[in-house]
């Protein structure tokens, strides 16, 4: 009975069926939007009018459609699957990998009529036929009169080797979807964060007590003054508040820390500090009235006690400066960081405040995935080496050989002719 299950479980359409399974709920998930709150579904898939006249948000909620990838019935997918890999490889390709190692002489001549290629030399020396034969680097075996030879034994572990890398990688997937996590964080330059904002987590996810500092925040433009890169400078710090390690991160250069990778994603202004005739500052709120890459932010400042004159300070880029208009528009001038300004309300600017945009990933799965591909790429250059097989009879003045191959059979024969000949 055990040995029936796993012959099913090993055979190739087993493993077909479950991986159109796979393919189908991939699909999707990649049509539902994953990890959403449920107004957002509530609002896409009403009950009233069902997407397809069945699809709603209570049926998407009670599948586990809003999280695909992370529901107990696709991980069983995954797992079965794998098991199917694993089995097939024990069961069926470690055996053939044995059987091409050992010596499988043909004793009669009619055996050579079902091989690819196979001649009768009569003008040949059998001595000359094996110096020949050893020359193309085959491995020979002899029992008297009876040669068997073989080379590129080494093509023949590809199919091992890609099940192993696919194993792998669906053993990483699990990895990664039961204990990762993706969180976003917005800091303001300067303060302290914590790892709050979790976007979606495994179910055995333990959210690290990490904490970290945004020393700095710029950004360097190009001379057509658009946006070339943007930067935060990223302390990690301990319990105590101590600085454990410190980088400058920017698009694609993320920092790690114990698993932890902290992406530079995006970048905010949130006000401005202004110091007047009182010694004490003045912080106003800006006000984000565009989107990326053509952001454009503003703030009012009043000159009256009932606020209805004042000024207009407009930014739309990170260099350093501010525009100021009056309440109707005229433009009073660019006003720089630590730069004062004389209207009927004097002040100078001390500093643009800005906030950096961060992606905080953990998948501990990435290193299985990554060896899983690496392994897939190595076995398509091993399934490029030709497994080839010659044998030889020698009966009285004639010699009967042929050949087989598992691939290449054009070249594999013009080896073959290139042998016999005289």
């Amino acid at each position: 009975m055990k040995q029936r299950i796993f012959k099913i479980i090993a055979d190739l359409r087993f493993a077909i069926i479950i991986l159109l399974l796979i393919a189908s709920v991939s699909i999707i998930g990649t049509i539902i939007e994953q990890d959403q709150s449920i107004e957002i579904y509530k609002l896409n898939y009403p009950l009233v009018n069902p997407v397809f006249g069945f699809l709603s948000w209570d049926i998407i909620l009670l599948c586990g459609f809003d999280h695909v990838y992370k529901t107990w019935w696709f991980i069983m997918l995954i797992v079965l699957f794998g098991l199917s890999l694993l089995t097939c490889t024990i069961l069926q390709q470690v055996p053939i990998l044995k059987v091409s190692r050992r010596c499988q002489f043909l004793r009669t001549p009619k055996q050579f009529q079902r091989l690819t290629s196979s001649s009768q030399v009569k003008k040949l020396k059998f001595s000359n036929l094996l110096a020949r034969i050893k020359n193309t680097n085959y491995s020979l075996f002899q029992q008297k009169y009876i040669i068997y030879a073989y080379k590129g034994l080494s093509g023949r572990m590809a199919p091992i080797i890609v099940h192993f890398s696919m194993i792998l990688i669906l053993i990483g997937t699990i990895i990664g979807s039961l204990n990762g996590f993706k969180a976003q964080e917005i800091i303001p330059k300067t303060e302290t964060f914590h790892i709050q904002n979790i976007l979606n987590n495994g179910q055995i996810t333990q959210i690290p007590k990490v904490a970290g500092r945004i020393n700095d925040f710029w950004i360097t433009y190009t001379k057509q003054t658009t946006v070339n890169q943007f930067y935060s400078d990223l302390s990690i710090l301990n319990v105590d508040g101590n600085e454990i390690t410190r980088k400058t991160i920017y698009v694609n250069s993320p920092a790690k820390y114990n698993g932890v990778i902290f992406y530079q994603t995006d970048w905010n202004l949130i006000g401005l500090r202004i110091k007047n005739s009182s010694p004490n500052f003045s912080q106003y709120p800006l006000i984000n009235f565009g989107n990326s890459p053509n952001k454009i932010w503003l703030t009012w400042i009043p000159t009256t006690m009932n606020l209805d004159t004042g000024l207009v300070l407009f930014i739309d880029n990170l260099q350093g400066y501010c525009s100021i208009y009056t309440e109707l528009g005229e433009f009073l001038g660019n006003l720089e960081v630590n730069e004062a300004i004389n209207t009927n309300l004097s002040f100078t600017l001390i500093d643009i405040l800005s906030s950096t945009g961060l992606q905080i990933k953990k998948d501990p799965g990435i290193p299985l995935i990554y060896s899983g591909f690496f392994f897939l790429m190595l076995s398509t250059l091993i399934s490029y080496i030709t497994y080839s097989q010659i044998w030889l009879i020698q009966q009285n003045d004639k010699i009967f050989i042929g050949g087989t191959t598992t691939r290449a059979t054009f070249d594999f024969e013009l080896e073959f002719l290139k042998l016999i000949n005289i």
